[in-house]
């Protein structure tokens, strides 16, 4: 059965290119992001994965710990990796899972049989520190994912496990932000000092709270 939002992430042991690790404890209490790739050495992963360590800076500053994984070996990876890093100019240094067995393709449910029987589809999963699945996504083979949206989503994610708002359609960090429904107006004015803009009453605007 698909993982759905909210549900505990699959825990596993599996070697990578940073050697053997077991997925929960190597993300102890940070957030994580998991992604697949079909195969090493085609162009479109070969460009996701160095965009993926461009913005390495970017991953650490929100506290997020970035795992790959595809079906392919171990030396493979490894190979890959050296092409990685001379194409994009840029230095891969997350781990790649060798996942040769299909055993995390499979608890993550990687494979998409109407897509390829044994590649995996563009799939990303965001884990939070309680290892929970906070947000699913999968791309067909043919498109490359948009790390810029993939960014923007954890920065949503990590502001509204703290608050108690919500963020618009196209929010970027910085930007205005939205009043749950649970809270009362009477409440969000007291709760958001900065302030609290009503457009209708259900739809109820504040400032970044932790801006």
């Amino acid at each position: 059965m698909a993982l759905r939002l909210g549900d505990i992430a699959p825990d596993f042991t599996a070697e990578t290119t940073e050697g053997t690790i077991n997925f929960h404890e190597w993300l102890g209490n940070s957030w994580g992001m998991i992604f697949s790739h079909p195969a090493d050495f085609t162009p479109v992963c070969t460009t996701e994965l160095g965009r993926t360590a461009q913005l390495k800076d970017e991953f650490a500053k929100r506290g997020v710990k970035v795992i790959a994984v595809s079906v392919d070996a171990l030396d493979s990876h490894t190979e890959w990796v050296k092409d990685i890093n001379e194409t994009q100019n840029t230095t891969v240094d997350f781990p790649l899972i060798a996942d040769k067995d299909r055993q995390v393709a499979e608890l993550y449910d990687m494979i998409h049989p109407n897509a390829s029987e044994k590649a995996t589809v563009r799939s990303v999963f965001i884990i939070g520190p309680d290892k929970k699945i906070k947000l699913t996504l999968t791309y067909p083979a043919s498109t490359g994912r948009n790390f810029t949206e993939i960014l923007r989503v954890i920065d949503s994610l990590q502001l509204t496990a703290n608050y108690q708002v919500a963020t618009p359609a196209d929010w970027t960090e910085g930007q205005d932000v939205i009043v749950v429904p649970a809270v009362s107006t009477e409440d969000a004015i007291k709760k958001f000092p900065k302030g609290v803009t009503i457009v209708k009453p259900y739809l109820r605007t504040t400032p970044q709270p932790n801006k």
